[in-house]
């Protein structure tokens, strides 16, 4: 454990994917992997064009400015930030300048770690945006693809009031799943909807901050928590040999997963140097409060509150009920089992572990796999109704997924479990008949051959006979 405090703050910018059109422009919002097929003039800042505000993306980020318990503006602008950039082609990003009016100012959000202990983020602000085109770099030159100019981005900005890694990690993947929850974003870093900024300091007192150093476009979760790593180690180093205000300074910096560190960029510009003004093509308007009201009653059902719902109502584990709720794909897929009648318990225990347990190996998602709810559901219906064993059905679920059929295609008389009663009976009666000494020892105190009747039964049918309705028979011919 480090002798050293210290203090971490997040930028987290999110595209809002699921609108039709951009913040500022008709063009379409849409992920495409061919370049520059969704621009328009806007975007591209020909003379004499205009923007206008895109009411879908206000009522999403005042929807999200709600969760946050921000407080929500009387009047809502916006502002030109001043850089120059090859992929802003205005020469300013529309945006706006905290700590004015954002669409949300302050807030907190509670967020709940693995161990089940909760913590508290302050909310700086959380403001609506353009976002930049997008740069390929290659050898000896590098490309701009300008469908990502102008897609709506939602950056949320916390005090600075995290000091681990892990919590940071904690808060970034709450928010995420709040995001889709909400249908605000898929919020998939795939696709380069969302990234992160960083900052770091390390002080040997609590009660003062040190060098902020910031770290731009993280863009993993994973690569978060190994930056803050590194950073509290470099710059921990630094204070144990005395360099700290040499080596440690205020300065932008980006992190290299190849080389695992953080590489200097440049020295941190200050918002003064943004020269912030007024956005002079979009009138400041007024947000009525009755339709602030109205955003907030269409929030839905967020992810702690499916988790509350999945162990008071369904009685599920507080484990599976975590992992349930974690991606709202797995979470749907869930509620859909319910809706259509599978045993809670039942469905929770084949997502948690055989359907997570698949899809984390193949690097899929839950929406990518052939085997629906309704398939689930037809799986685990012949386990109950005993014409399969848990094992058959196992075996069977991954030939559905592998194969793409229905369960029923694997079912057939051959393989079918043995459940009638009458049938296992006289097999048993064969096999006691065969084994009296082992019967009369049994019968004199040793117990433990019971399992070796069982599994003369087993292996007579072929692995097929119900177990449970074999003990049961078992009970009671060897009393």
């Amino acid at each position: 454990m480090s002798k050293y405090y210290a203090t971490i703050g997040l930028e987290m910018h999110c595209e809002v994917s699921e609108t039709n059109s951009k913040v500022f422009s008709s063009a379409k919002n849409s992920y495409e992997s061919t370049p520059n097929c969704n621009v328009s003039p806007v975007d591209m800042a020909f003379p004499g064009i205009l923007p206008v505000v895109n009411k879908e993306c206000v009522k999403m980020a005042i929807m999200m400015s709600s969760i946050l318990n921000a407080r929500i503006p009387e009047y809502m602008y916006f502002e030109r930030k001043n850089y120059y950039y090859p992929d802003l082609p205005k020469g300013f990003q529309l945006t706006q300048n905290p700590p004015e009016d954002c669409v949300g100012n302050g807030g907190y959000i509670d967020v709940e770690r693995e161990d089940g202990s909760v913590f508290r983020v302050d909310i700086d602000n959380l403001h609506l945006e353009e976002d930049a085109a997008s740069l390929d770099h290659f050898y000896s030159t590098s490309l701009i693809d300008y469908n990502r100019a102008g897609v709506p981005l939602l950056e949320l900005v916390t005090k600075p009031c995290l000091h681990s890694a892990d919590d940071a990690v904690s808060f970034l993947e709450t928010i995420r799943s709040i995001y889709q929850y909400c249908g605000i974003s898929e919020a998939d870093s795939k696709k380069g909807q969302i990234r992160c900024d960083v900052n770091v300091s390390v002080s040997p007192d609590p009660n003062t901050l040190g060098v902020k150093v910031e770290m731009k476009n993280v863009n993993s979760f994973s690569g978060v928590r190994d930056a803050i790593n590194y950073e509290i180690e470099r710059q921990s180093e630094a204070l144990d040999n005395g360099t700290y205000e040499r080596e440690v300074e205020q300065e932008t910096r980006r992190w290299d997963e190849e080389s695992a560190q953080t590489i200097r960029m440049r020295s941190k510009v200050d918002a003064l140097d943004y020269k912030y003004f007024v956005e002079p093509n979009i009138p400041k308007y007024k947000i009525e409060e009755s339709w602030v009201e109205e955003i907030k009653k269409s929030i839905p059902e967020l992810p702690m509150q499916r988790k509350e719902k999945y162990i008071e109502k369904y009685g599920l584990s507080d484990y599976d009920a975590k992992i349930l709720i974690k991606e709202k794909s797995v979470s749907d897929y869930f509620e859909k089992c319910i809706e259509i009648g599978i045993d809670s318990k039942q469905a929770a225990n084949w997502i948690t572990v055989q359907i997570m347990g698949y899809i984390n190996k193949n690097n899929l998602t839950i929406n990518d796999i052939y085997l629906t709810p309704e398939l689930l559901k037809q799986l685990i219906d012949n386990i109950t109704n005993g014409t399969i064993s848990s094992k058959q059905a196992k075996d069977i679920f991954f030939k559905v997924l592998e194969e793409e059929k229905e369960p029923k295609a694997f079912i057939s008389k051959d393989n079918a479990q043995i459940s009638d009663k009458d049938e296992l009976s006289k097999i048993i009666d064969e096999i006691l008949a065969n084994n009296t000494n082992q019967v009369e020892q049994y019968k004199s105190g040793k117990d433990n051959l019971f399992d070796y009747f069982v599994g003369q039964v087993m292996k007579n049918t072929r692995g097929k006979a119900n177990p449970v309705i074999t003990k049961e028979i078992l009970k009671e011919k060897l009393i």
